[in-house]
């Protein structure tokens, strides 16, 4: 009956971190069992002792045995005997005995410094776990630093793993909001990044072994999971590592020495053009490009593009068209028929893009297209 309440109210249990730090914090957290026990057995010891002594109440025994047993100095809560006195005296030197036992226990646990550490990570841990569709982001280089600010800027969620042991100053510094530090390609950093539930991956060592082995992990890791593979990215410097890491399984592999040449070479060419991308898409004005796969129960298919008057309803542009054999046509004209599984390249809005998405997933022709 609750399920089915919860269910009805659409209630959601709190995600869950799938590496649990608990039973490690519980280990750091051993020391403290003794001073415990000897506080409750004293607790016991005293109370029951007033009870017997001077045939004090259940409560009154037990309250006297707190202010003497912590010194606090309140005085006699009844008429005390002496032998009640003698009894104080011995339970005042019990608990400044087991006090001075936990304090020594807070201390050593305090140098080891173990125990903030896991609480804090911990703490991370159930952050990450509420996030879906984010990207992992291994290793802190420049390219990390510039990256994640164009995350944030776009809203895109990110988890950042490194293996640099002040990682939380640097996290601090360019604002990670989530990290772990961690070796990017063990098993035990895909479940703390909550990778289950990510949207992909991207890797930016300067070491090639090092993207090699975090790519090769990854796919490994979602055929473990039978989940839809993982969107992969990664740098390289080098035109045949660029290839290497496409034959692993890369989706995407960027070298940054060629898209500096490229545009230096735009640029040197006219520098009076601006980049288009950069002025449209890097920038304030809201606009993006997505590509949208052509449902096989389009009703665009078969016909010509300017049929769909994506212009004119959404205010989006087709920017490019890749058929299934990979051809890409940048910039096609209206009369170029939309054929099965055509991948459309659009520029827009997203208030646009979501008005396209919905226009090219009907199955019927939108009664507005009559109107244009």
């Amino acid at each position: 009956m609750l399920e089915k309440l919860q269910r009805f109210l659409h209630w959601e249990k709190t995600p869950k971190p799938e590496y649990d730090l608990t039973s490690q914090i519980y280990s750091e957290l051993k020391p403290f069992r003794l001073p415990i026990i000897l506080v409750i057995l004293v607790f016991l010891f005293g109370t029951l002792g007033y009870i017997w002594i001077d045939d004090a109440d259940v409560f009154s025994a037990f309250y006297q045995t707190g202010i003497t047993f912590t010194t606090v100095g309140y005085g006699e809560m009844y008429n005390m005997s002496d032998n009640g006195r003698l009894f104080s005296i011995f339970l005042i030197v019990a608990g400044f005995a087991v006090f001075s036992l936990a304090v020594g226990v807070l201390i050593e646990v305090i140098q080891k410094g173990s125990l903030l550490p896991l609480v804090k990570e911990r703490r991370m841990l159930y952050k990450i776990a509420r996030l879906k569709k984010h990207f992992v982001i291994c290793y802190h280089t420049q390219f990390t630093i510039e990256l994640t600010n164009e995350l944030r800027k776009a809203h895109i969620p990110f988890v950042v793993i490194s293996p640099e042991e002040n990682l939380e100053e640097i996290a601090k510094e360019y604002n990670y909001p989530f990290f772990i530090r961690s070796e990017p390609h063990t098993d035990l950093a895909m479940k703390k990044s909550h990778l289950s539930s990510a949207k992909g991956l991207i890797t930016l060592s300067k070491n090639i072994a090092d993207n090699i082995a975090i790519i090769s992990s990854v796919r490994l890791f979602e055929k473990e999971l039978e989940r839809i593979p993982y969107y992969i990215m990664s740098i390289a410097d080098k035109n045949t590592d660029v290839d290497k890491l496409l034959k692993l399984g890369a989706d995407e592999v960027i070298n940054p020495n060629k898209l500096m040449a490229q545009r230096a070479t735009a640029i040197a060419k006219d520098h009076k053009v601006k980049n288009l991308l950069e002025e449209f898409l890097y920038s304030d004005t809201n606009l993006n490009i997505e590509e949208l796969k052509v449902p096989k129960k389009s009703w665009i298919l078969f016909k010509k593009l300017k049929e769909s008057h994506l212009r004119d309803l959404t205010g989006c542009s087709v920017v490019g068209i890749k058929n299934k054999s990979g051809k890409f046509s940048p910039m096609p004209k209206g009369d170029v028929i939309i054929q099965p599984d055509d991948i459309v390249y659009i520029m827009g809005t997203k208030d646009g893009l979501k008005m396209t998405r919905k226009l090219l997933r009907a199955s019927t022709k939108p009664k507005e297209t009559k109107y244009v």
